[in-house]
């Protein structure tokens, strides 16, 4: 078998464009779908996995006009996922965003910890309809992991995870999760020992037992079907997010804002607003130690198209179409690739995407956890990044709601090393032995009660 991750396997079976010169046939942005996105997107797998894929469009194609699935779906997002997720504004944090209100979607509050839930339960359901016995995931930041063997768990199903080895040590905690839940958890020892290579695992192990297995893919991004299966199980986030925008402000918001790394958080907010223009959307790619470096993973904004994982997207890769490495102190942003409809959109000028650096990310990630005392998953804390940047330039009054795609739990053993938050004592280590100030952080911290305090007097008086 080729290397799925290649950037043109061998054997490959492209699916044509959905309709001449490769765009899609609708007037509407919302109703675009796979096979492909403008140019972006089709199927580049070998033969073999070809009926695999075919099998999975077909069975969602019934299932997404089957009243009972629908059914069970709202029903499991509400009674076990706990959805709708909770609109947050967050007034102190706002106050370091030159006056903009920002609202935070809270995906974090999901069962298991982020929006991975929303895809997984339904990829999961169409498991059963095959009539398949065991599940196959990738995982990174290990969130897509966890939710994985939580589906896994709850419908009786055998599960594999595969997670690069260098994501296993970063995210330790979640891969004892899985464990707990019953999955078996596979370290992928070979090249960045990330996300792709974890990908590429699952595809090999997928083609071996594609008559027993599914492969339940995480993210927004990989041959179709996945790109538009996965946005259509997270459009929810956009959707709960404009009716609570509208019942709570009484207007669209001014701009929605995301994490990006293969994309499906992001799709999932961004998806409700695509149709309506007065609506900025803004895509916050992991920039890494800094966007004129070669360690980042700004896809978008430093990549050319190419093919990787099955499909035509941007992605980082040399002058000879070999993909390179990418980084980011995110483990579930740390990806060459992104999805199609991602890359699309950004073709066409309907979103915009920024880098933010793993700096911008660890401040926004003491801030919020500081002024709101809410901790967020090291992912999301890009797009919070970008929400300030965002509201200084929209100035006062205007409205951000950003996707707060996870829960920082996981995270903290990352933040403890980056602002030296314990030495071996148990104490915080000091200045100088972090890459974070944290001291500085707290003293911007506390502007945000100084100027609430402010306020209240000229209110009173």
């Amino acid at each position: 078998m080729s290397d799925p991750g290649s950037t043109i396997p061998a054997g490959a079976s492209p699916e044509r464009p959905s309709s001449p010169g490769g765009q899609p046939s609708s007037a509407r942005l919302r109703d675009a779908s796979g096979p492909y996105f403008g140019e972006f997107g089709g199927q580049f797998l070998p033969e073999a996995l070809i009926p695999a894929l075919q099998e999975v469009s077909e069975i969602y194609a019934k299932a997404a006009v089957d009243p009972e699935f629908t059914e069970e779906i709202e029903r499991l997002a509400r009674e076990y996922s706990g959805r709708p997720s909770l609109l947050s504004e967050v007034p102190r944090f706002s106050r370091l965003a030159g006056g903009a209100r920002i609202l935070l979607k809270r995906e974090d509050l999901n069962h298991t910890g982020s929006h991975k839930i929303n895809n997984v339960l339904g990829q999961a359901l169409l498991t059963v309809r095959m009539g398949k016995k065991r599940v196959i995931a990738e995982t990174g930041a290990g969130q897509h992991g966890v939710a994985t063997a939580t589906a896994a768990a709850l419908l009786g199903l055998d599960c594999t995870i595969y997670m690069g080895e260098e994501d296993t040590r970063r995210q330790a905690l979640n891969v004892a999760r899985m464990r707990l839940l019953g999955a078996e958890v596979v370290p992928v020892t070979h090249g960045s020992r990330t996300l792709k290579d974890a990908i590429n695992e699952a595809f090999r192990d997928w083609v071996t037992n594609v008559e027993t297995s599914n492969y339940i893919f995480g993210t927004a991004a990989g041959p179709h079907p996945f790109p538009t299966l996965v946005r259509d199980f997270q459009a929810v986030i956009g959707e709960e997010a404009r009716a609570q925008t509208l019942e709570r402000i009484g207007r669209l918001p001014d701009a929605v804002v995301a994490c990006v790394g293969g994309g499906s958080n992001a799709i999932g907010m961004f998806h409700a607003f695509l149709d309506d223009p007065d609506v900025r959307i803004l895509g916050c790619e992991a920039a890494g130690d800094g966007m004129d470096t070669e360690r980042h993973a700004a896809t978008i904004s430093k990549g050319t198209p190419g093919v990787l994982h099955g499909a035509r997207s941007y992605l980082l890769q040399d002058a000879d179409g070999q993909t390179i490495e990418s980084h980011s102190i995110s483990a579930g942003l740390d990806y060459p690739g992104v999805g199609p409809e991602h890359s699309w959109l950004a073709s066409i000028g309907r979103a915009e995407y920024r880098g933010i650096s793993d700096t911008e990310a660890m401040d926004a990630f003491a801030l919020l956890s500081m002024t709101e005392g809410i901790t967020p998953a090291i992912e999301s804390s890009h797009a919070l990044a970008g929400a300030l940047a965002l509201g200084r330039e929209l100035g006062e009054g205007a409205v951000i709601v950003v996707c707060l795609s996870g829960r920082g739990d996981k995270d903290v053993h990352t933040a403890s090393d980056w602002f030296g938050l314990l030495g071996e004592d148990g104490a915080e280590t000091g200045e100088g032995a972090a890459r974070g100030d944290l001291a500085a952080l707290r003293a911007l911290a506390r502007t945000t009660l100084e100027d609430r305090a402010t306020a209240t007097t000229e209110e009173t008086a």
